[in-house]
């Protein structure tokens, strides 16, 4: 692959804010129809609590996971009617959430049979995280073998590898709470509590799996034009089956951030475009791949 490819990444739960895509709604009639199609998809407001919030009922995984997943398309969609991205990627990729957010955008599946499949992950990672209740918190300073120490010696479990010297971790309440001691005794700069609605990406979904692996599989997930480099093995496919896998694999294991990224700049990836609300993921690459160019389209003010 020739230097200077490009890859487009979308942002996962954590991005979503009061007021996204209102401006995108107002200002291309193609993202006012992806809003106007997911309301009616999912016989419910989801354009609303996006545009008006309020914050506590969007930060909510069932509404947060839609929410993001449409309006990271109408962004996606916006930026095409504007002429800012054009054809396809080299690469693309998508941090958890957002992995399904990046198949969409492929082609590996079409925009309602995405968003049903969201719905349900986030009703399905609710009812996990209610029935088994867990915590996570962001390491800050310890690399990604001192904390699988630390978790381990605690009980805890890798969420997120996002960058070098900021990884997530999740479990237990009692066995977080272990672990965010340890891992300061151990030298990390902080350890900081998140304020989630369960322990993602750990063995305490496993709740989920059974029924997100029958969703998955009625999805009709077809080969993807673009290669997809998956939060699980940070390497990219075209496999529909191995698609399948993945999407219920990463309800229990770690996304592998750092990995994902280190792949694609290897690769010859030197711009990255980051197609969502927020600037998340912008920010991690920059400290993942110093010298790979970044660029946010997060809004209409974003297309100016």
């Amino acid at each position: 692959m020739p230097e200077g490819a490009v890859a487009w990444v979308f942002p996962g739960q954590g991005s979503q804010e009061a007021g996204m895509g209102r401006d995108l709604f107002e200002a291309y009639p193609a993202a006012r129809d992806l809003y106007e199609r997911a309301d009616a998809i999912l016989d419910r407001p989801i354009s609303s609590l996006c545009f008006e919030g309020p914050d506590s009922e969007l930060s909510k995984t069932f509404n947060a996971q839609p929410a993001i997943y449409v309006t990271s398309l109408a962004c996606l969609e916006a930026a095409r009617a504007r002429g800012a991205v054009s054809g396809d990627p080299a690469f693309v990729a998508g941090h958890s959430l957002g992995e399904y957010t990046a198949l969409t955008a492929a082609g590996a599946l079409d925009f309602e049979a995405g968003l049903r499949l969201v719905e349900t992950r986030g009703r399905l990672t609710q009812a996990a995280a209610d029935t088994t209740p867990g915590a996570m918190a962001a390491i800050l300073g310890l690399d990604e073998v001192a904390a699988e120490a630390v978790c381990r010696d605690a009980g805890a479990e890798l969420c997120n590898i996002n960058s070098p010297g900021q990884i997530v971790i999740g479990g237990a309440k009692g066995a977080i709470a272990k672990a965010c001691a340890l891992a300061v005794e151990r030298g990390a700069k902080r350890a900081i509590p998140l304020d989630v609605g369960g322990a993602f990406h750990t063995s305490l979904m496993q709740p989920a799996v059974a029924a997100m692996v029958k969703a998955v599989a009625a999805a009709g997930i077809r080969p993807p034009r673009v290669p997809v480099v998956t939060n699980d093995t940070a390497h990219p496919t075209t496999d529909a089956a191995a698609i399948e896998r993945e999407l219920t694999y990463q309800l229990t294991h770690p996304v592998r951030w750092v990995q994902c990224v280190e792949y694609m700049a290897a690769q010859g990836v030197t711009t990255f475009v980051e197609i969502g609300p927020g600037r998340v993921l912008s920010g991690l690459i920059k400290r993942i791949a110093s010298g790979a160019q970044t660029k946010s389209i997060n809004g209409a003010g974003s297309l100016a």
